[in-house]
């Protein structure tokens, strides 16, 4: 478990300084500008690296995934601390975070390629719920300690402690982890893709096999039941002000923290049959937020909601395992930037939404068309699943929800 624990050190110190990142510079902007505008289109563009990060999932594939990682937290810290230069113009220092944020998708993408092989398939269920409550419970506390860091040290001195933790995160890879080199399928014609054809290959990899993309189809509900934390703001609003804001922001992240923890400790048989029954309730479990019910019953609807959502953790398993080994970064590259986009979709279709309808309403009906997602994406993966006679090893198919 020696590598596990410099993985998960990585991932604590990678979480950590892209809050960082994001706080700092948006307190800079702000700063500079006087402009909660700039400040909030700042922020928001630290997401859209993420999309193009993603694509960049198949430099996994191709070199050792440690160095693909340690390559990455090595450039990370050497931008932020050229971030940190005093009076470098803003907007260059937002075009540094953006390639900051670019950086982190191979990043990802070798770590999650990494975890088979480091737990095997018994053990990777807990790994990926250690790794998924860590970074909700640093979303809970990421906000508040990036500000409590910026308002100690400044925006400089919270830049140069971000590229800290990128470098020791690269000093816990590199000596705490082998190389783990791709081993490739033997090929009479052996040849090397080229970056762009590597994607087109995990995207139509993607496509051709069923239970791939009938796993992805249900991570990406995601973009229906994200919709409240886009909302939060405006919700709190309409339901007494920004007082209320912090429990509607920490209701989901609580949750998923402990549905992690309760999932991880079932059976795997159990965890299969119950993935698309949760899918489907993640989403349903929001629709009474539609008729504006009160402050106490959203948070508790949101968080279990949360709680259901920790089907992810079954979701990203089961994918990493049927992705081959020597694709499975670009299989989860194409993963990564496809939930972005779902992301982003979901939340610009409900900014638009609220144009006509109340926040909360548009909250239920995002519940309502993601529980139906959901229970469509279940289905497809419960046929998959049982056509290839599921890994558990059992007669009964998973339920689809």
């Amino acid at each position: 478990m020696t590598e596990f624990r410099a993985l998960w050190l990585a991932h604590v110190l990678s979480v950590a300084g892209d809050q960082l990142a994001r706080v700092a510079l948006t307190v800079l902007v702000f700063d500079r500008t006087a402009s909660a505008g700039w400040a909030a289109l700042t922020y928001a563009l630290t997401y859209l690296p993420d999309l193009l990060g993603g694509a960049l999932g198949g430099l996994a594939d191709r070199y050792p995934r440690r160095s693909v990682m340690v390559v990455a937290d090595v450039l990370r810290a050497a931008l932020v601390a050229v971030m940190a230069i005093p009076g470098l113009p803003w907007p260059v220092a937002a075009a540094l975070l953006v390639v900051v944020q670019l950086a982190a998708g191979p990043f990802q993408a070798a770590r999650q390629a990494v975890l088979p092989d480091l737990l095997g398939a018994d053990r990777l269920p807990v790994g990926q719920a250690i790794l998924s409550s860590t970074y909700q419970a640093a979303l809970v506390i990421g906000f508040g300690a990036g500000a409590a860091v910026v308002a100690w040290l400044g925006v400089a001195g919270a830049l140069w402690v971000d590229a800290l933790t990128f470098a020791v995160s690269a000093l816990a890879l590199r000596w705490g982890l082998r190389p783990h080199p791709v081993e490739p399928v033997i090929s009479p014609t052996p040849q090397r893709l080229s970056q762009w054809a590597a994607l087109v290959a995990g995207c139509r990899l993607v496509a051709r096999d069923r239970k791939l993309r009938s796993l992805l189809a249900i991570a990406c509900c995601c973009g229906f039941y994200v919709i409240p934390e886009g909302l939060a703001v405006p919700i709190s609003a309409q339901l007494g002000g920004t007082g209320v804001l912090g429990w509607l922001l920490v209701a989901n992240p609580v949750g998923t923290v402990l549905g992690a923890l309760l999932i991880s400790r079932l059976p795997r048989a159990r965890q299969m049959r119950l993935l698309g029954p949760l899918a489907v309730l993640t989403s349903l479990l929001l629709l009474p937020t539609g008729w504006s019910p009160g402050l106490v019953p959203i948070v508790l609807l949101w968080t279990l909601s949360g709680m259901c959502s920790a089907h992810d953790l079954i979701t990203q398993v089961q994918y990493s395992l049927a992705a081959p080994a020597d694709q499975r970064g670009q299989v989860i590259g194409v993963a990564i930037a496809a939930l972005r986009a779902s992301q982003g979709v979901g939340i610009a279709a409900a900014g638009a939404l609220t144009q006509v309808l109340a926040p909360t309403a548009v909250v239920g009906v995002a519940a309502a068309a993601g529980a139906t997602a959901a229970a469509l994406a279940a289905t497809a993966w419960a046929r998959a699943a049982w056509s290839r006679r599921s890994p558990v090893g059992g007669t009964t198919p998973p339920a689809a929800g």
